[in-house]
């Protein structure tokens, strides 16, 4: 039997698309010969996995797996909210969620982290791809860590528990853990997932965006006819009302209605540190197909 080397094994997968574990087995199957693994692969359907890889994936899960002082999110795609609702797609966006607990939020380490099943994430994601028939994508990753405190999670409109479409964490330190801090951080979530904040404080807003919105609304004032000193003090106005609706520690609690979020953390003697919010596919464009178009191509109209 020819050596299983690494180089044949890469070779098979270029040629394939399947995953090294799924590979390296085709070829121990055939005994080393290219031809055999691959046919080995095709009656397994893993090398058809490959070609649905230019699809887009806009569908899927968001994740997430909390421990003591650290909670993970992570994000993935598929092509059709179908696959949202398999059973086996749920489970590895859970173990991927788990995973990333412990290796982090970098892509590329969390793509070869071993997962209990003995593939890697990107094998097991392909393993998926081939048995459910969808491309799939692992699209981003978010760990939050503490000293003392914290990492809250919440899941919008969850499908069970950790996973859904809209998903948060909440970084907050505070001298210890406590059931009142993981109530407070479970309202955060709530909140965030709500009003979309784009900066925790003021310092973490985008300056481009600042900008842009600083140019429009003095653009906006201008029209006023006002001197340009009375200009000035209504678009810093204006700007603290920015503020309010993208930096979330200027925001109004939406528990109440009349508290600003800061003034809550400091009532619970604790400070936010950090949070982070995934909305399933946002950002990506989706493919809009005209049915119509698409039942008069196949009928030859």
């Amino acid at each position: 039997m020819a050596e299983i080397t690494a180089a044949l094994v890469r070779d098979l997968r270029e040629k394939t698309g399947a995953g090294m574990m799924d590979c390296k087995k085709a070829l121990t199957e055939a005994g080393g010969d290219m031809d055999g693994a691959i046919d080995w692969l095709r009656t397994k359907g893993l090398s058809q996995a490959a070609k649905k890889s230019g699809r887009t994936t806009a569908e899927g899960l968001v994740g997430v797996a909390s421990a003591p002082q650290i909670a993970a999110m992570v994000e993935v795609n598929a092509e059709t909210d179908f696959v949202g609702r398999n059973e086996a797609f749920q489970a590895f966006v859970e173990s991927v969620a788990q995973t990333a607990l412990k290796v982090g939020d970098d892509l590329e380490a969390l793509k070869a982290a071993q997962l209990p099943s003995g593939r890697t994430v990107a094998d097991e994601m392909t393993h998926l791809i081939a048995t459910i028939g969808e491309n799939m994508s692992l699209r981003r990753a978010k760990v939050l860590k503490v000293s003392s405190g914290v990492v809250a999670s919440y899941v919008h409109s969850a499908l069970r528990p950790g996973i859904g479409k809209i998903g948060v964490l909440a970084a907050i330190e505070a001298p210890s853990e406590s059931e009142s801090l993981e109530t407070l951080g479970r309202q955060i979530g709530m909140h965030v997932a709500a009003t979309r904040p784009s900066s925790l404080d003021i310092t973490g807003v985008d300056p481009e965006a600042l900008e842009r919105e600083r140019a429009v609304l003095i653009e906006q004032a201008r029209k006023s006819g006002k001197p340009e000193a009375i200009i000035e003090k209504m678009v810093d106005g204006r700007i603290r009302k920015y503020y309010e609706e993208v930096v979330l520690l200027e925001q109004v609690w939406v528990h109440d209605g009349e508290s600003r979020v800061s003034a809550v953390v400091k009532k619970a003697g604790a400070q936010l540190v950090g949070f982070e919010r995934f909305h399933l596919g946002e950002g990506i464009e989706k493919e809009e197909n005209d049915f119509a178009a698409e039942v008069a191509k196949a009928a030859g109209g």
